[in-house]
């Protein structure tokens, strides 16, 4: 059966995994999903990612989640745009989350970004999640 959201697919793996303990997780490929995961990385959310394939050859991406002091670095992930509803923002209406602590990942027309990097660039998009 086709997933409907791969990208809060993604982060609910992410979610559960980190509740769990687990140092790592594995998840379907895909192109937006390999863009999500290297603004975590860039950002210092996720120690990496690597793509591989499972026992039936299905292409899949093992995600290296990051502790600190057996605490979790990714406190809160949230998607924000939804299949039903999308949310998108203008470069002056972008929000910030925690007072600038957290940061959003927007899908822009030069590609997925942190929020900041979208204000440096003067571009705006649709938001897709949330992370603290």
């Amino acid at each position: 059966m086709a997933m409907s959201d791969p990208l809060g697919d993604l982060l609910t793996r992410i979610r559960n995994a980190q509740r769990t303990g687990k140092s790592v997780v594995l998840t379907p490929h895909s192109r937006l999903r390999l863009n999500v995961l290297d603004v975590l990385q860039r950002e210092g959310y996720i120690r990496g990612f690597s793509e591989g394939s499972d026992e039936r050859g299905h292409p899949q991406i093992e995600v290296q989640l990051k502790y600190h002091d057996g605490e979790p670095v990714i406190r809160e992930i949230a998607r924000v745009s939804k299949p039903g509803r999308r949310v998108y923002s203008k470069i002056k209406e972008l929000p910030r989350f925690y007072n600038g602590l957290g940061i959003a990942i927007l899908s822009t027309p030069k590609g997925v970004m942190a929020d900041h990097e979208a204000r440096s660039q003067n571009v705006g998009g649709e938001v897709l999640c949330r992370v603290f």
